[in-house]
């Protein structure tokens, strides 16, 4: 039997790794880097004084849709403890 083929990447802002707006953790799910090390570089590049990291970030922060909410029922898509079964009616 074949696997289901994924579809492709979406660049979102991410529901559950976020500090402000969901950028920085969006691109981290994205690109599979950390999003602290991407955070860090984010603030030393608005910091240094290169003007347009602001204006870039607050244009991602508009035109990137918001990433689902994950279901509370749903499997977990990490190594964890499995989910809750629903309750019963």
């Amino acid at each position: 039997m074949s696997q289901p083929v994924p579809g492709p990447k979406r660049l979102t802002r991410s529901t559950t790794d976020k500090w402000l707006g969901g950028v920085c953790g969006g691109l981290a799910e994205y690109t599979g880097v950390d999003a602290t090390l991407i955070r860090i570089v984010t603030v030393v590049l608005v910091v240094v004084g290169v003007g347009t990291t602001l204006l870039v970030y607050l244009a991602a922060w508009l035109l990137m849709p918001q990433a689902p909410e994950p279901s509370p029922w749903a499997p977990p898509t990490t190594d964890g403890p499995p989910a809750p079964p629903p309750p019963s009616a």
